[in-house]
């Protein structure tokens, strides 16, 4: 009797690698302040991004929302290029995920271009991978999920995580 070769696992069942990016408000002058990621294994890395000379927009209101002050940026942030580097390096050949791709992906495009590199990963809309009864219960999930984490501060990695925690929970795996 022939042995059945046991399905592999594809990236829709995979706990995926999710990132995300606070920025210093939102529209074309803006960008990256922070990016934080968290991978399948819950590994976690976040950090701020120095403001390039030519990054000048600011938007209070992000402030506020991040609580992160611009002179904190200017005080602790890494550059952009070692940001680039450090994201290339630790997500090589990964597809990474994001739930605010059109916002992210502008701001990683701004990042990557002023470190005049390009990204060793792609990044896709979370949303992908959502069949549309999961994408109909992500809200729920993710404040049920929220709800038990407690306050956590609205800052790249916790974001990451806890949309990760979502679709592994909405994926019961």
């Amino acid at each position: 009797m022939p042995l059945q070769a046991k399905a592999q696992p594809t990236a829709a069942t995979l706990i995926p690698t999710v990132l995300d990016v606070e920025a210093s408000g939102f529209g074309k002058n803006s960008y990256p302040i922070e990016v934080g990621y968290v991978l399948p294994n819950g590994h976690t890395y976040c950090t701020l991004i120095k403001p390039e000379p030519e990054w000048t927009h600011w938007d209070e209101q992000a402030a506020h929302t991040h609580h992160i002050p611009r002179s904190l940026l200017i005080e602790r942030g890494m550059p952009a290029m070692l940001v680039a580097q450090k994201l290339n390096a630790d997500l090589r050949g990964q597809t990474v995920y994001s739930d605010g791709w059109a916002n992210d992906y502008s701001w990683l495009g701004a990042l990557f271009n002023v470190a005049e590199i390009s990204p060793s990963f792609k990044l896709e809309n979370l949303r992908s991978l959502l069949t549309e009864k999961e994408a109909e219960q992500w809200h729920i999930v993710k404040a049920q999920i929220s709800a038990e984490r407690g306050a956590q501060r609205h800052r790249a990695s916790s974001d990451a995580r806890l949309l990760q925690l979502t679709f592994a929970r909405i994926r019961n795996t």
